[in-house]
């Protein structure tokens, strides 16, 4: 007999039923995207406001960085623990409180605090929305909607990029670019207290009549045909909160696999690291190169509208050539575009065309690894696992933006540092060869259930 978690995977895919859920929580996601690349756009114009060193507007994209990487930590953590659909809400309304505020700032230092509080909401977004989505998606088409669902990434990009753009010639346009997004973030807020918590979630803490109501109402809303199944009985948690519950839940992600933990931080830090120091220095570079407002925010307007091409190619590719063999040939090449770009600067045709090439290629990288690091861990580790796996990103990529500005840069130059950082994207990538398992068409636990639980620590 199936198990419930079975019946969800085998369903059909309705526009209606699963793919609500994935549009609720693929907005939230361009949230996510449009907060990272206000930091490019804000960069050049808070730095003119309060008159700061190129060293002191890398801070801007740190404090916002740092914050998500704390909460990508503690709301994956408390997702596995409370549920996805509570911090599904929660952390986009933390978001667009702390955004609204930092668009009233009145000095530097409080404009730093407040966007450091909005990323600790707004980190927690991308590991409970993958791990939502992907718990209520089908198993055929499962990696094609978590690949798909960064569609929302390049989107939210491009959209960030139109949107500041058109405000430039408005007073105080820094303020408007932030207060702009927070009043659709707080209606999004409103509209995800109707998503249904995940089933898989509520079997796995034996919560059996929840999960079943929320199962039986999938089958007859997909039309599929109903049948008997079980709900297998939670296996014992000891629960602990605070710091502990934190380090307990490193400890069991190292402890359940070093090689596909160590894999999945790597591929996170170094092609984030890579894709981040790109959309928060491009417009700043080409300011330098002479470029005005318009034309350096409009160019990286384009790699992200680009961008939305190379997800929609990946979500055609990564079921087909499966998700190691689309992140180890697409993230080395997207790198290498990169180190092109600051060598043909001065060349204003290359350089475009550098920059698309960059933008197509990370958009068939990113999506992929989203959805191989959300498969990489059981149900139990999900949320978690992806958002420890983040958090490492956004913790490297978040003092990123300061070095970039202050040392790397200035001291070794772009081409150099942009070959710096693809030579540890190629070794990341060799890294994942041989020390993680493709997962394409694999039931979402298959591979860990014959695997014990790690005992919590004392």
């Amino acid at each position: 007999m199936k198990t419930g978690d079975q019946i969800v995977q085998d369903l059909p895919w309705r526009w209606g039923v699963q793919g609500r859920i994935f549009l609720i929580g693929g907005l939230g996601y361009l949230f996510d995207a449009y907060d990272i690349a206000l930091n490019g756009f804000l960069m050049p114009l808070v730095g003119a406001h309060f008159d700061l060193s190129l060293g002191a507007r890398g801070l801007v994209a740190t404090a916002n960085l740092v914050g998500m990487a704390v909460g990508a930590v503690a709301w994956g953590a408390v997702a596995d623990r409370i549920g996805r659909k509570k911090a599904f809400s929660v952390t986009l309304l933390i978001f667009a409180v702390f955004s609204v505020l930092g668009a009233l700032a009145p000095a530097y230092p409080v404009f730093l605090a407040l966007r450091f509080l909005a990323g600790v909401g707004l980190g927690g977004c991308i590991p409970v929305d993958y791990a939502l989505v992907g718990e209520f998606s089908p198993r055929k088409y499962r990696g094609r909607v978590l690949t798909a669902l960064d569609a929302w990434w390049p989107v939210g990009v491009t959209l960030c990029g139109l949107v500041s753009t058109a405000m430039l010639p408005l007073d105080g346009n820094w303020r408007w670019m932030l207060a702009t997004m927070s009043l659709p973030a707080l209606l999004l807020f409103w509209v995800r207290r109707g998503v249904p918590e995940s089933p898989v979630y509520l079997s796995r803490k034996g919560r059996e009549a929840e999960a079943r109501a929320v199962i039986d109402d999938l089958v007859a809303r997909t039309g599929a045909p109903a049948e008997p199944y079980v709900i297998p009985a939670p296996v014992a948690e000891e629960r602990t909160r605070g710091p502990r519950a934190a380090v307990e839940q490193l400890v069991g992600l190292w402890r359940f696999s070093p090689r596909i933990t160590s894999a999945a931080w790597l591929l996170f830090a170094t092609v984030m690291l890579v894709y981040y120091a790109a959309l928060s220095w491009l417009p700043s570079i080409l300011k330098e190169e002479g470029l005005g407002d318009t034309a350096a925010f409009m160019n990286t307007t384009l790699m992200s509208g680009v961008g939305i091409v190379g997800v929609l190619v990946s979500t055609a590719l990564v079921d087909l050539v499966g998700r190691k063999w689309l992140i180890g040939v697409s993230a080395p090449v997207a790198s290498l575009a990169l180190v092109v770009f600051a060598l043909v600067l001065k060349m204003p045709t290359g350089s475009v065309v550098a920059i698309g090439a960059f933008g197509f290629l990370m958009q068939l990288t990113i999506p992929a690894m989203y959805a191989y690091v959300a498969e990489l861990y059981p149900t139990r580790l999900r949320a978690s696992g992806f958002g420890w796996a983040s958090s490492v990103s956004r913790v490297l990529t978040g003092f990123a933006p300061m070095l970039f500005g202050s040392v790397l840069w200035p001291v070794l130059g772009l081409p150099l540092t942009f070959a710096v950082l693809a030579l540890a994207v190629l070794l990341a990538v060799g890294w994942m060869a041989v020390a993680a398992p493709e997962t394409k068409g694999q039931a979402l636990d298959a591979p860990f259930e014959e695997q014990p639980v790690p005992e919590p620590t004392n």
